[in-house]
């Protein structure tokens, strides 16, 4: 059976932008494509059918089906071939899409939707589901730029490996290239280990860069062969790992990278560069977990 891209809708632009996005991601994988709305008003006593006053068209069901109905509609302007089902599903939007990316190679939100607070970069369904998805979730956001490269962001960790995996996957359907960007600091990067151990913290000038290069190049060392098409540029940057992403992004067609990564406090789901990218990078976002 096809793989699954399962997209969140709730009538707002922001999430038939993402609809959008879903659909060129399931063509593209020869997936199908699930466009589900969570419909909250079941589970509180209110009325869901139409007023007895108004048209009979009306109501809290009948809205969610028309809006259900539009994102399909605009998913098959965009992508015609691509096997579309749909359903209104009974509960809160981080609950059903959780469940939902159980069963998905792929969860697509906005970055933004109904009722999130003015002034909000994000919306709590997108930092949600990056820190507690069962695949990887693409946040919709910024301008992507149609032919650039996919930026991924490498740190070395093993919790970023399935990011690296995906990056390449994702480059290699787009037949797009791979920046693969490793930003680090005398802060954040371990000191190398000493050449004379009666000098504990001598180390020749200019170690410390190379032991960052090293770093990336291990890292995604094996998957060149296994994507022999993607063209891939090794970029090392001195300086914070939040900044060089986000100024990468701004010429990037898509950012990946892992929910966590070295130096991430134990029990946090979501680090601190993760989350700073979905509320500040110019192109959509991969936010990939990795292995339990």
């Amino acid at each position: 059976m096809p793989g699954l891209v399962v997209v969140g809708v709730d009538g707002s632009e922001s999430s038939l932008a993402a609809v959008e996005v879903a659909a060129r991601e399931a063509r593209l994988r020869g997936a199908r494509l699930r466009v589900v709305h969570a419909f909250i008003w079941p589970v509180m006593p209110v009325p869901l059918g139409p007023s007895p006053l108004g048209p009979p068209d009306g109501g809290l069901q009948n809205m969610a089906d028309r809006l259900v109905a539009d994102a399909v509609e605009r998913a098959r302007s965009v992508e015609p071939e691509v096997e579309i089902s749909s359903e209104v599903v009974t509960g809160e939007p981080l609950t059903v899409l959780e469940a939902e990316s159980r069963a998905a190679e792929l969860v697509v939100v906005g970055s933004r939707g109904m009722g999130v607070f003015v002034g909000l970069l994000v919306g709590s369904t997108a930092v949600h589901l990056a820190a507690h998805g069962r695949c990887p979730v693409l946040v919709v956001r910024g301008k992507p730029e149609p032919e650039g490269p996919i930026v991924l962001g490498v740190d070395g960790s093993a919790a970023g490996e399935k990011a690296v995996d995906f990056a390449f996957a994702e480059a290699e359907l787009r037949k797009a290239p791979l920046v693969a960007l490793h930003a680090w600091t005398t802060w954040n990067a371990p000191l190398p280990e000493p050449q004379d151990a009666a000098a504990p913290y001598a180390n020749p000038p200019g170690t410390l860069a190379q032991t960052e290069e090293r770093l990336l190049a291990e890292a995604i060392a094996g998957h060149k062969e296994r994507h022999p098409d993607v063209v891939v540029e090794h970029r090392v940057v001195h300086g914070g790992t939040r900044e060089a992403l986000i100024e990468a992004s701004r010429s990037a067609q898509l950012l990946v990278v892992g929910a966590r990564g070295r130096g991430g406090f134990t029990g946090l789901l979501l680090g601190s560069v993760s989350q700073a990218l979905l509320h500040h990078s110019h192109c959509p976002i991969a936010v990939v977990r990795g292995k339990k």
